[in-house]
């Protein structure tokens, strides 16, 4: 059984940047492959991610997909692939924000291991940084 998303929930961040407010979730600096497929004409690209939540990403480049595209996203990382349908929230000059509305319950643990992994490394980091001051 799938798991469904409301995409209006999905930050619209141009920045690669972790950010957090009560109505959003936080988006973490991730790098990975990914094919990202429009369901209705078949075009295909393969990008960057530029940052990850879990409920969307935002891909990096010059010539996105429409506004309101449903598209298949493909994310590959080390082993692990993450398969999910999504649509595209909002586009800019320098790439497009992903929604998620769809993810299968395998799919949605492999997300969730990477955002424990991004958060764990931001908080060491920090840590980190905090002891050199």
């Amino acid at each position: 059984m799938a798991a469904n998303f409301d995409a209006r929930r999905v930050l619209g961040c141009a920045h690669n940047e972790m950010m957090h407010t009560p109505s959003r979730t936080r988006r973490y600096l991730f790098v990975a492959t990914m094919e990202l497929t429009d369901t209705q004409s078949e075009a295909k690209i393969q990008k960057r991610t530029g940052d990850l939540s879990l409920y969307g990403c935002r891909v990096e480049t010059r010539k996105p997909f429409p506004t309101g595209a449903k598209v298949r996203i493909r994310v590959a990382r080390r082993s692990a692939k993450f398969v999910a349908l999504g649509k595209v929230s909002y586009t800019t000059s320098e790439g497009m924000g992903i929604a998620f509305t769809q993810i299968e319950p395998n799919d949605q643990v492999i997300l969730e291991k990477w955002l424990r992994s991004c958060a764990t490394s931001l908080k060491a980091r920090a840590q980190r940084s905090e002891l050199m001051r």
